[in-house]
């Protein structure tokens, strides 16, 4: 398609002299800018997917994909719904599970949590939890009074394994001087830390009969949580457990729980996506401006070469191959830079943090502790097309105008 000659001369016209300096300076930019807006995007694409696929993780792994529950919050006859549930089809893990929130104290200190009771083996089989664990064994996780804490709350209220927790009930028992707190000292056998600030700096873990007499529930739990093999895909397993549950129960599945955060994740990176596409444009523009200068710089030697017998295809496909040249350049380097940015970036987070003194990454915020990056190779091969494919685009008008230049004006006053 294209020849060597147009290759020699496109070449030569990428090597400008130095009279011709300010054309190579806005070209160096146009590469420059390229290579910078696609390798941002590649960045902030893979943090974008890096935290919903973090969080969509930990949510997951914590709490159930559907929750089983009566009207009015609970459910009753538990050991036999569960059975019935595990023989529906799709379903990996059924666990009964009692929760509330407590105030939880030692000392001094206080912090209100949240309490989920569940059977040991259940916990165990949760590996987020089971594997994630900084102190202590799950093995004492029996008992009346045994407790898992995560990290961050343990270290808020200045706790070890081993140590005493005072969890007080939101609801107190009445006594001839009025309500009473209720309330219950428990010992930490094991610390947790997931990763995520929600989780470790809230949640206990308390065996099920002792969170049942704790929170006053008898014989009943909160709800059923049911593992399902593909949480994406929840409407034919809604539908074959909607089938299997007697009447009076409800569904309650994790999209419908945090449908406006992953939303709202979903709008962030889209918004995103469209923002830093607009470096590339940019750019893209440059290449333009600068090919344009290039093609007026480059009249006379234009018109000579038309006179020698090249046509005005060869014309234009000099110039498409100079700006094309410097696009697929900036494209390939932005890649470059993008990934390894991207495969490194808690690692350049943490030496900047050092560097500079400067937390750049509040866990309490941003709910992860750390930040988290997944390529997309679909992702990137969208982003790398747009980018070679504004670059082609950009060189077309004038390459185009530069086919058009007459010999004979161009050489008029030659």
């Amino acid at each position: 398609m294209f020849s060597a000659f147009e290759w020699m001369v496109a070449a030569r016209y990428l090597r400008p002299r130095r009279q011709e300096g300010f054309i190579s300076v806005i070209a160096a930019f146009s590469l420059l800018g390229t290579a910078l807006g696609v390798a941002t995007l590649i960045v902030v694409m893979a943090v974008m997917n890096g935290f919903r696929v973090e969080l969509l993780d930990r949510i997951l792994g914590l709490n159930g994909h559907i929750v089983v529950q009566d009207i009015e919050g609970g459910a009753r006859n538990y050991d036999a719904l569960a059975d019935k549930l595990r023989r529906v089809e799709g379903v990996v893990a059924v666990t009964p599970v009692v929760e509330g929130q407590v105030m939880a104290m030692a000392k001094s200190n206080a912090s209100g949590a949240v309490v989920r009771g569940l059977r040991a083996g259940d916990l165990r089989a949760r590996g987020i939890v089971a594997n994630k664990l900084v102190a202590g064994s799950l093995k004492d996780f029996k008992g009346p009074d045994a407790v898992a804490v995560g990290s961050r709350l343990a270290r808020k209220l200045g706790l070890t394994v081993g140590r005493p927790i005072t969890l007080v009930a939101p609801k107190g028992r009445a006594s001839p001087m009025g309500m009473v707190p209720r309330m219950r000292a428990y010992r930490i056998v094991a610390t947790f830390e997931v990763g995520m600030y929600e989780y470790d700096s809230s949640f206990i873990f308390m065996p099920l009969k002792a969170a049942q007499v704790f929170f006053r529930r008898g014989s009943t739990v909160s709800g059923i949580e049911v593992m399902v093999e593909d949480p994406d895909d929840l409407a034919a397993a809604r539908q074959r457990l909607f089938e299997a549950v007697p009447g009076g129960l409800r569904l309650y599945d994790w999209q419908q729980a945090n449908s406006h955060f992953f939303t709202a994740l979903q709008v962030e990176r889209n918004v995103m996506f469209l923002i830093l596409t607009l470096i590339i444009i940019v750019a893209a523009f440059n290449i333009v401006s600068g090919l344009i200068m290039l093609v007026k710089d480059k009249g006379s030697d234009i018109a000579i070469l038309r006179t020698m017998g090249a046509t005005r295809g060869a014309v234009m496909r000099i110039f498409l191959i100079s700006g094309t040249s410097i696009g697929v350049s900036g494209t390939l380097l932005g890649l470059v830079l993008g990934v390894l940015f991207a495969d490194n970036i808690d690692f350049i987070r943490i030496w900047l943090e050092g560097l500079t003194g400067a937390e750049l990454w509040a866990a309490e915020i941003r709910f992860l502790s750390n930040l988290p990056a997944r390529i997309d190779a679909t992702e990137v091969s969208a982003v790398v097309g747009m980018g070679l494919g504004l670059s082609f685009l950009a060189t077309l008008y004038p390459s185009w105008r530069a086919s058009r230049i007459d010999p004979v004006e161009a050489l008029r006053y030659e």
